[in-house]
């Protein structure tokens, strides 16, 4: 399969499921009941905390994954999430598509690198 010519709503379909995996196994190094696991899922995955998420990385990033992200936050969306606004949702739609992509095109190392920095700014904040 040619990633490269995927739509970015595809890789940022695939992209939202691998990043809630790579949260999940974050959450799930902290044994705790299964709703607290639960709402922090939630709360680490809504559009606002991705759009939050990109910021940490977005310096970190090779031109060919901020074209990726690019073309995901562009992507043509009709609806909106109540939670967010349309920026942090496009901005989120970028970084699912960024994940989506280097899930399917064999970069998981690369996607479990940038996750750290992410991961690293949520300890910070507590």
């Amino acid at each position: 399969m040619d990633v490269k010519v995927l739509s970015s709503s595809t890789l940022a379909f695939v992209g939202d499921a691998y990043y809630s995996l790579i949260v999940r196994e974050m959450l799930a190094k902290v044994n705790r009941p299964l709703g607290e696991l639960h709402k922090a899922s939630v709360t680490l995955v809504k559009a606002p905390a991705q759009a939050a998420a990109f910021k940490v990385i977005k310096d970190k990033l090779t031109e060919e994954e901020m074209d990726i992200y690019k073309r995901g936050r562009n992507t043509h969306v009709n609806t909106v999430p109540k939670n967010s606004s349309v920026g942090e949702y496009h901005s989120a739609t970028g970084l699912e598509a960024l994940f989506g992509y280097l899930y399917l095109a064999g970069q998981e190392a690369r996607a479990r690198e940038l996750f750290e920095y992410i991961r690293e700014s949520y300890e910070k904040e507590g």
